[in-house]
Parts: structure tokens; sequence; C-alpha cells
């Protein structure tokens, strides 16, 4: 399970930043998660809720804002959504496209005391 992993790096960040910025408490955190980013949505709540217990961000809500994916098809020059790797670009069925969104995981917004 790296989703536990993925949110010590939340935590990481948000420890920094909270000496950069000079705030105490975290409220709320929206994370922007890619369809094809390999992260399991329920799992990253789970372990958000027990990696920030007695940290600056116990309690916090985690806000989960889920990115579909889109790809650049070479063929027909479109930018296509896509639901996982290797799909057929939908409008000319060709194979040759590059994911270009939708493999992210980022912090997009926080709400801080």
């Amino acid at each position: 399970m790296h989703e536990m992993s993925l949110c010590e790096g939340v935590l990481q960040v948000l420890e920094d930043e909270s000496r950069r910025q000079q705030f105490h408490k975290v409220k709320t955190v929206w994370l922007e998660i890619g369809a094809m980013s390999g992260v399991e949505v329920e799992a990253m709540r789970f372990c958000f809720d027990v990696v920030v217990r007695n940290t600056l961000a116990d309690g916090a809500t985690l806000e989960i804002i889920e990115v579909p994916a889109e790809a650049w098809c070479l063929n027909c020059a479109q930018t296509v959504t896509v639901k996982q790797r290797y799909d057929a670009c939908p409008h000319c069925g060709s194979y040759q496209l590059q994911v270009t969104r939708g493999e992210e995981m980022r912090i997009k917004e926080l709400e801080v005391e």
C-alpha cells in the first residue's frame, strides 16, 4: 500500500509549508489525483487519517479531486479522454496516444489557521 508513503509525503509538505508560511493548524487539504496515477482513493483517505494523527493536520478534512486522464493522439492531433493506458483514440482508432494529464497527484489547496 504505497498510499501510506504518499500521505507521509503530503504531511512533510504540510510541515514544511507551516514553517515557511507560519500557520499552526491545517483544517482542509484538497488533493488532485489523476485517474491513471495508481492511487487508490479510499486507501488514501484511510492512510491520511492515520498519518496525520497527533500532527498539525490532526482532524483535517481530506478533499479529493479526481482528475480525468487525457492523451494527445499523434495520428489525428486531437486531445482525447482515456480510461486506461493503451486505449484507442475514440476519433481515429489509433493507439499512438501520449498521456498528457491524469498521472499526477498534487496538493491543490489548503485551509489553515
